[in-house]
């Protein structure tokens, strides 16, 4: 089954043009999830949910890139395909860690027995380009944990190494409605015993809880998880899948979290999953999907589905995740255009502020009447707006007129958490999404637009006299 994803993958190449530029996009077919998320060898390695055949989700293989740099991604063969017994349904998320010079795949193998699905976790071995499914697996089976935790839900495992030995969280359900995440440690990475219920939801918060992982950020232990099916609550919670964290406690060696001290991590309209890894500097980053389940964003004519965030690096301040860029994306920042106290009024163009693979930012020192916008990936048919209300504290995003042609939710609304000034707004674009980062990374919002990229002009409207500071790069490898 690997010879013939790859195969496939060498008979239907798409033009890297078609693409993103920076953005790591599935070779052919359909993506989700990040997996394996790590530094091996000299090279940064990302894993990712992929089915090569279609641009629906399929059959779930292992894809497979790497970069130096975090920004120029190389795709490398597929990794792993559903072609064992205890993986036949699909080779679901998982992480990986470096064990013995080892490059060792944690992962969710699903099988089918009497009709039922099975999800366990099993490993595959190598060495940073093939890897070999572990003769033993399931390396923890569902029969380990108590008797009233799922065995169908029970995926999605983060490994990570502390003091000798080996630890993972695994997203579980318990009873119906509610979802939990699930300790469990290793002396050896292959034989696992259950330890504790780390997080447990109260069942009105959504249920599942996916793709877990436990970190740690300037000393603080921090889960990251995606609840299913959440309700909204305000602005801090959207209608479906979202992403959390939580921040626990820093004394304990593996500390446990407190349910109703869960934060959003991004405010957009797209963004799934995350994963973390620590990088051999020390920093802490972060990458997900840029997507939603139950959105179909695409260009007429797209062959592939589903992208990733940029990388982002995390710190904690004021009790709360920030999260900015990969520093690595100053060196490809060139061309430079900078306003200083522009005045906007009415609806404003200005020259050398376009494009569609750009940083820039936006920062208002003086907004006088009710609304204050920035229209970008924008022509006389195409727009999406970013719309600051100083009175309500609020950023609305709109992608209506992107060109999404399926019944989507197209429109959200971010309160912002510092209300004692006009937020400075931090635009990432790569053709086909926009990433912002609100005041230095407070809080951020991705959204994924299908607009053809002949729009590329950016608008600015205020409804009163604004005055603010603009600053455009353009991104480019050349």
């Amino acid at each position: 089954m690997l010879e013939k994803a790859n195969e496939y993958i060498r008979q239907n190449y798409i033009d890297e043009k078609e693409k993103p530029l920076f953005h790591v996009t599935p070779e052919t077919g359909w993506m989700n999830d990040p997996n394996g998320f790590i530094y091996f060898k000299g090279l940064y390695h990302l894993f990712y949910q992929y089915y090569p055949y279609a641009r629906e989700w399929g059959p779930m293989h292992w894809g497979h890139q790497v970069t130096e740099d975090l920004l120029k991604w190389e795709a490398y063969p597929v990794a792993m395909a559903p072609d064992q017994d205890y993986d036949h349904i699909g080779c679901f998320s998982g992480s990986a860690v470096e064990a013995d010079g080892k490059h060792v795949l944690l992962y969710t193998g699903v099988s089918q027995k009497d009709g039922k699905e099975i999800q366990n976790q099993c490993i595959a071995i190598g060495d940073g380009k093939t890897y070999e499914k572990w003769q033993d697996n399931p390396v923890i089976k569902g029969d380990i944990m108590p008797e009233k935790f799922d065995r169908k839900d029970f995926r999605d495992p983060k490994i990570w190494k502390k003091n000798g030995r080996y630890y993972c969280v695994v997203g579980n359900r318990y009873e119906e409605n509610c979802g939990q995440i699930v300790l469990f440690s290793s002396a050896d990475y292959k034989n696992w015993r259950y330890e504790k219920v780390l997080l447990r939801n109260d069942g009105k918060n959504g249920d599942m809880l996916e793709c877990p992982d436990y970190l740690e950020v300037d000393g603080y232990p921090v889960i990251i998880c995606s609840p299913q099916n959440m309700h909204a609550q305000k602005y801090e919670f959207h209608n479906g899948h979202n992403s959390i964290y939580i921040i626990g406690d820093a004394e304990k060696e593996i500390s446990d979290f407190a349910w109703e001290k869960k934060r959003n991590l991004d405010y957009g309209l797209d963004f799934y999953a995350p994963q973390t890894t620590l990088l051999p500097d020390g920093r802490r980053v972060m990458i997900a999907w840029m997507k939603s389940w139950d959105a179909r964003v695409m260009t007429k004519g797209q062959k592939w589905q589903g992208m990733m965030t940029l990388p982002r690096e995390l710190k904690i301040k004021d009790g709360k995740i920030w999260q900015s860029p990969v520093r690595e994306l100053e060196k490809y920042k060139k061309n430079p255009t900078i306003y200083t106290e522009q005045k906007i009024s009415g609806q404003m163009s200005l020259d050398g502020i376009n494009g569609r693979v750009i940083d820039m930012t936006v920062e208002p020192t003086n907004v006088e009447g009710r609304e204050f916008k920035v229209d970008v990936a924008h022509n006389e048919e195409y727009t999406t707006t970013f719309t600051y209300y100083p009175e309500k504290h609020q950023i609305e995003i709109d992608r209506t007129y992107s060109g999404v042609n399926a019944d989507v939710v197209c429109v959200r609304k971010i309160e912002i958490a510092e209300k004692h000034h006009a937020p400075k707004l931090h635009f990432i674009m790569d053709r086909y999404s926009v990433e912002l980062f609100i005041n230095d990374g407070e809080q951020t919002a991705s959204v994924v637009i299908p607009t053809p990229l002949e729009a590329n002009e950016i608008i600015f409207t205020s409804d009163e006299a604004a005055t603010v500071n603009i600053e455009k790069y353009e991104i480019t490898f050349n």
